[in-house]
């Protein structure tokens, strides 16, 4: 299932992780090798020699060529003990009369446990500045189309989804951002019942979170948990500073004929100076 998965558009590598791999075995009897004179570099030549394929020449018959080529691949237990090693006296002296071929696992050095049973797992690990959510979903679409293929008793089990981590942030902000609207939305009503105030506190929110990922976006900097932690933060430094503006002013405003569009202006703009250095922490250079 890993060349599968690795065929997957944004995976970079699937790597494997316990379970055993299968690999044919020959235990060698020394008192058998010495008693035939032979080595034991003769009988790993022999076995690399009789496990790959040779390629040979064409041959042209009928205007048409023919490829020349030789199979030599293992497939069974038959075929590993009938290697011919060498000649004793000639006769052949084959890989089953110098020790047993037998099928056995290759040598471990981790396992998978989950749930307190040892179990076959993968990583799966997805390219540089690919959507991780998208290749997440390219992946469980193609383990479904995997699924029917398997054999009886075999099922795929998502051990970490990474998707539930990226879903419950983007949850935490959205809850965040409506919860900060709904509070300054209620705080205005009830202390300053003014409609217009309201709008110039909670406009600012949805505008600059919008901000904020366009600008993302368009420098290619992708989104994590730690910038959507800082952007939930920043929503509650622009509900404080939007209140403090918007107190501030209405409380410069008492007594200012509200009619003179020019002495409110000048009121509301000498009242956010006021607050201006706390409300941004620093004035700019």
């Amino acid at each position: 299932m890993r060349y599968q998965l690795n065929s997957v558009p944004g995976v970079a590598e699937v790597a494997s992780v316990g379970g055993t791999v299968q690999q044919y075995q020959i235990d060698i009897d020394p008192n058998r090798l010495r008693s035939y004179g032979l080595p034991l570099g003769t009988v790993v030549r022999a076995v690399m020699a009789s496990n790959s394929n040779v390629g040979g020449n064409v041959v042209s018959q009928n205007g048409s060529w023919s490829i020349v080529r030789g199979l030599g691949l293992i497939g069974n237990l038959d075929d590993l003990r009938n290697i011919v090693v060498a000649s004793h006296n000639g006769t052949p002296v084959f890989v089953k009369d110098l020790g047993t071929v037998q099928i056995g696992d290759a040598f471990r050095t981790a396992s998978l446990v989950k749930n307190s049973s040892e179990a076959v797992g993968g990583v799966i690990v997805a390219r540089t500045g690919e959507n991780t959510k998208d290749v997440i979903d390219r992946v469980k679409e193609k383990i479904r189309e995997i699924e029917p293929g398997l054999p009886a008793g075999v099922h795929i089990v998502a051990f970490y989804d990474r998707s539930e981590l990226i879903e419950a942030t983007v949850g935490t902000l959205r809850h965040a951002l409506i919860e900060e609207i709904i509070l300054v939305t209620l705080a205005h009503v009830i202390f300053l019942m003014h409609f217009r105030s309201i709008l110039v506190v909670t406009l600012p929110l949805p505008l600059a979170v919008l901000c904020s990922f366009l600008l993302m976006h368009y420098t290619r900097v992708t989104s994590n948990v730690m910038s959507l932690a800082g952007i939930a933060i920043a929503i509650g430094v622009l509900v404080d500073a939007g209140i403090v503006v918007t107190e501030n002013a209405f409380r410069h405003l008492e007594g200012v004929d509200t009619r003179d569009r020019g002495k409110v202006l000048e009121t509301v703009l000498r009242a956010t100076k006021l607050v201006g250095r706390p409300t941004f922490f620093r004035w700019p250079l």
